[in-house]
């Protein structure tokens, strides 16, 4: 029987144990840049058996809150080589999150001041963040989206597959694909965002189109190895909603079972809220959702996670119902949080106050055990 605590492999990557750190936005990467800190900040978590990076933008136009980083600049894919190596030097696996935000975004952060990109041009109804002209972070409502037009989705899917390549240039064990939390992808797939006409709406089988065709091109850029996607099949986050989201969960990752990925992450609930959350006519049948993904011959490994205690993550892994946990807030104030797990000892409180923007206060300088 597995635990917690025991190595695994999940696809071309081999973990020291099953925790994750989920990808977690912090906003210190000014100009997509990542900052000498994080090399520090991502070091001092390498305990963990994988660490998944902050969401991190395939290109300008993917990009949906201030001081997030990039991989669309040389000077990008240089800031992140020393994060990795940092991350290697101590026996760490670290994987990026590609992110494309779609209408979660605002004009001050477009190319030249342009229209955030959607399916079908609906109004996010969320916030962004942005930085004032005095220097201050605010949380601002997202700006009026455009739809994407059927001509530029090429285009879209060949910025995934640069950043899958400049990922691993920079060093990268793979990539995870954002297809979560009500960004661009998950907007293709919801019928509450995308009301197109042509071959990507419509049906489940059209909603799933483009995020098919992205994973297409990154396994074949890359290797299904070293390539994982996070699915929120029933998240309200930046105003997701979707009529039958059993239905379209369930066909997606039946057609990724064909990719032969590293791994599928799994958000169980309501992204950072209830792990109950329902959508549509019926609550979400998690355990079905996984039988699917086996029964169509998937091998990638399940992680899931949302509000999972310590019991919770052990009793996961031992049942069989995952092969990895993900943890998110409780590893921004525990570096060390695999040996406080392990040792079930008490956890560091985060202040909220420095969890995005600003510098090394509330980034690299909470305590360990020893």
């Amino acid at each position: 029987m597995a635990t917690l605590f025991d190595p695994i492999r999940l696809g071309d990557i081999e973990l020291a144990n099953r925790i994750a750190m989920a990808p977690l936005t912090r906003n210190r990467s000014p100009n997509a840049i990542p900052q000498a800190m994080a090399a520090t900040y991502y070091a001092q978590r390498a305990t963990a058996g994988l660490l998944i990076s902050e969401g991190t933008a395939i290109s300008h136009q993917a990009q949906g809150y201030a001081d997030v980083p990039g991989l669309y600049k040389p000077e990008s894919i240089e800031s992140w080589k020393k994060v990795t190596k940092a991350v290697h030097d101590k026996g760490g696996r670290i994987v990026t999150q590609l992110w494309h935000v779609g209408a979660i975004s605002h004009t001050s952060l477009q190319p030249n001041g342009g229209q955030p990109v959607s399916p079908s041009g609906i109004a996010a109804k969320s916030k962004t963040y942005v930085i004032n002209a005095d220097g201050s972070g605010a949380f601002v409502e997202t700006s009026e989206p455009r739809a994407l037009e059927l001509a530029e989705i090429p285009g879209l899917i060949e910025d995934y597959r640069k950043a899958a390549r400049a990922a691993i240039e920079a060093g990268f064990d793979g990539v995870e694909i954002h297809a979560a939390n009500g960004y661009l992808l998950q907007q293709f797939m919801s019928t509450g965002s995308n009301t197109r006409t042509d071959q990507y709406g419509g049906s489940a089988e059209n909603r799933i189109r483009l995020t098919l065709e992205v994973v297409d091109a990154i396994t074949k850029e890359i290797g299904g190895g070293r390539t994982g996607i996070r699915l929120s099949p029933v998240t309200p986050a930046n105003n997701n909603s979707d009529t039958n989201p059993q239905e379209s969960y369930t066909l997606l990752v039946e057609k990724l079972a064909a990719y032969d990925l590293a791994f599928i992450h799994v958000v169980e609930g309501a992204t950072g809220g209830p792990r109950d959350q329902t959508m549509g006519d019926k609550p979400f049948d998690w355990e079905a959702f996984k039988a699917a993904y086996r029964h169509a011959g998937g091998k990638g490994g399940w992680i899931v996670n949302n509000g999972y205690s310590r019991d919770m993550a052990m009793d996961a892994v031992e049942s069989g119902k995952a092969d990895v946990v993900a943890f998110g807030k409780a590893f921004i104030a525990n570096p060390d949080l695999v040996r406080r797990l392990k040792e079930n000892a008490p956890l560091n409180a985060g202040d909220q106050s420095t969890f995005y923007g600003g510098g090394e206060k509330g980034y690299t300088d909470y305590p360990t055990l020893d």
